[in-house]
């Protein structure tokens, strides 16, 4: 969230942030109303000055002074008790709309007005070169009977899917893999957080009220089904102030992820892309302000590192400022090559977010004992998503005959095997 100082004294800059991030915000309304609060702020302060000044005289006067200054007091009194429900009125909305307003882009990022803008920083590994037609991962996983996508659907609908005996293993292989190198090689401390979670915390991090429509409500309970752990990892330390020399925190959790994704009809509802519930390794951070870019760029080699022990062949994008999540300052997002849709898809998605968050979630930090407490800045980053690494490796470790092979990092995994092969039923 944007501080409603911040907004006031660079206007003119946001709004050339909001023109570069090609969106529609509620800055005018914001403005306006911050305006007319301040005003009926000062009308209050004046009235409640006169009237106390007023007061203290009265108990002096004469009776027919005194009577008049009575009156005054009196007529002072009710207007301020009419402006405190218009400057509460004014406050709720002005906090509503300050929910709506998306973060600042940084000045390193690239101005753009969408994907086809995105900047190609680095590539890391060679294509596999194919003497026959690669297959898509949907179909070598149904053949190889480890992803059942009818089985999943008679269980929850569609974009669900059930992963069998291999599928299951080599899931839970990878986010093995994933976490002992982010915690073994990376310096990352394991969370196991809820996957339930309550209305603030989703505020905290930004995906209410702006992403609701793609959030699974359980509204008896009053709770959100997690959309990534970032949600609730992110408010671990909400509404507190972290003690000085702790930043940077670096926290990794292991996750079920549910999103409904009402905003993505049509676009990938085949394979492993696009689901609604999936699992993923889910990064956060908490740094410093100036510690905050350099740890994002720390983050996102940690991410390479898992597609590097994988030898997947990814590129890092740096996202352009039309392409960017709602609450991010600056994203990069590693994209794995998947030969049977014959194109980069993204895999991880790294971001900082400057304050933006913290502001929402409260949580701030202590430079030295007994300073003044400023707000963090907090990043994210998946370390990756499960489902889709599943659907790279199907792609890129395929043979003419439908087997997949295991790479080296997950045989430990599988007793040795080196091939994934199709099972007798299924």
């Amino acid at each position: 969230m944007l501080s409603l100082q911040y907004i006031r004294e660079h206007e003119a800059e946001l709004r050339q942030a909001m023109a570069n991030r090609h969106t529609e915000t509620p800055l005018d309304r914001i403005l306006e109303l911050d305006s007319l609060r301040r005003e009926l702020l000062q009308e209050r302060e004046a009235l409640q000055a006169q009237r106390n000044q007023l007061s203290s005289q009265i108990g002096k006067a004469d009776p027919a002074t005194r009577q008049s200054l009575i009156d005054q007091t009196r007529g002072m009194s009710a207007r301020i008790s009419e402006l405190e429900p218009q400057v509460k009125e004014i406050e709720g909305e002005l906090d509503a709309l300050l929910l709506q307003m998306p973060n600042v882009p940084d000045p390193s990022v690239v101005v753009g007005a969408n994907e086809s803008d995105n900047l190609e920083v680095r590539r890391w590994g060679t294509k596999r070169q194919f003497d026959f037609t690669p297959k898509p991962h949907w179909e070598l996983g149904e053949a190889l009977g480890i992803v059942d996508f009818e089985r999943g659907a008679n269980l929850a609908g569609s974009r669900f899917e059930a992963l069998i005996g291999d599928g299951a293993t080599l899931s839970r292989a990878l986010a093995n893999l994933m976490l002992e190198i982010h915690l073994g090689e990376h310096g990352y401390t394991e969370v196991s957080p809820p996957y339930l979670v309550k209305p603030e915390v989703m505020v905290g991090t930004g995906q209410l009220p702006k992403f609701g429509d793609d959030a699974y409500q359980i509204e008896s309970d009053e709770l959100y089904l997690i959309p990534t752990a970032e949600v609730p990892v992110t408010n671990l330390h909400r509404g507190e102030i972290l003690p000085p020399d702790v930043l940077p925190i670096k926290y990794v959790a292991y996750s079920a992820c549910f999103r409904r994704e009402a905003g993505a009809a049509g676009r990938d509802t085949r394979g492993l892309i696009r689901r609604h519930q999936f699992h993923k390794v889910e990064m956060v951070k908490f740094a410093e302000p100036e510690q905050a870019l350099d740890e994002l760029e720390s983050m996102v080699r940690d991410a390479e590192s898992i597609l590097q022990a994988l030898e997947l062949p990814y590129r890092v994008m740096l996202l352009c400022t039309g392409d960017m999540g709602f609450t991010s300052r600056k994203t990069y997002d590693l994209e794995v090559w998947m030969p049977g849709l014959d194109r980069y898809v993204e895999i991880s998605s790294c971001s900082t977010c400057g304050d933006f968050q913290a502001r929402r979630a409260d949580i701030k930090f202590r430079r030295t004992a007994g300073a003044h407490a400023e707000l963090v800045h907090t990043l994210n980053g998946s370390g990756l998503a499960v489902g889709r690494t599943i659907a790279a490796l199907l792609e890129n470790y395929q043979h003419e005959n439908g087997s997949v092979e295991i790479p080296e990092a997950l045989h430990g995994a599988f007793g040795g095997r080196t091939e994934l092969a199709a099972p007798r039923f299924h």
